[in-house]
């Protein structure tokens, strides 16, 4: 299968069955999802939800937050990872919304990336969520799977795999596709044992058509016949050291 047939294959099927994918953090607006997103590097969305309420009542504006001290930021995100930087980038980010952009949450990519804790990853979400600019933000779950589908080749870095998505990709769909590609891969593609045996996609899926080929058979079937054949072997050693054991007490007897 080429790639512009999985990539149409891949868009169709995610169009059709999950339309309106959203993001799993929870905010009120833009400022919010800016602080929820900083806060999910490297941390789950459930962790972060758990700790955004109390956050976001301490800290309802961009002037609060900058008024505030890294050591209180903390005491509100201590369950998360990585807390001292992010309580650091928290309020260095809104200082600059402040003193820079008026409290407003800018909508340019480079402007977005001049505040602490913000990279092209927390860019792009907040660009193509917010602003609905076609973006697509590259994650751990993107970069697996968009891999394993076969939607990128030999993409080594988070911006290469950004790049081929864009150049095949429809750029209405790019937004989107950042949630389906993170939502399949929280709870289908996983890291370790991908649930192929229940993916609605596996039919395009490179992944699973090379783990299915003739020679991944030829292998499986390979470490198959080997484990028969140690166990045969052990059983035939279990059964010799019993009449071993069993001569001893004879002759002892």
């Amino acid at each position: 299968m080429t790639k512009k047939d999985r990539y149409l294959h891949f868009v169709e099927y995610f169009s059709k069955n999950q339309p309106n994918p959203e993001t799993e953090l929870n905010y009120g607006n833009s400022f919010q999802l800016l602080i929820a997103v900083i806060l999910s590097a490297q941390c789950t969305d459930k962790r972060i939800n758990q700790v955004t309420p109390a956050l976001f009542e301490r800290y309802p504006t961009p002037e609060s937050l900058a008024a505030s001290t890294p050591e209180e930021v903390f005491t509100y995100i201590r369950s998360v990872s990585y807390p001292n930087n992010k309580a650091k980038h928290l309020v260095g980010m809104a200082k600059i919304l402040v003193d820079v952009f008026n409290g407003e949450v800018p909508s340019g990519l480079d402007d977005l990336q001049k505040m602490p804790g913000v990279g092209r990853k927390t860019a792009n979400v907040i660009a193509s969520v917010v602003f609905d600019a076609p973006a697509i933000a590259v994650d751990t779950h993107v970069f697996r799977v968009s891999a394993r589908i076969g939607l990128t080749n030999k993409a080594t870095t988070p911006l290469a795999v950004e790049k081929q998505l864009t150049q095949y990709l429809p750029q209405n769909t790019l937004g989107v596709a950042h949630h389906w590609l993170i939502l399949h891969g929280r709870y289908i593609c996983v890291a370790r044992n991908p649930k192929c045996a229940i993916c609605p996609i596996s039919w395009f899926c490179k992944y699973y058509e090379q783990a299915h080929t003739e020679s991944a058979l030829l292998k499986a079937e390979a470490l198959r016949l080997k484990k028969v054949k140690d166990q045969k072997k052990k059983n035939a050693l279990n059964k010799i050291s019993k009449e071993l054991k069993k001569r001893s007490v004879d002759n002892n007897g």
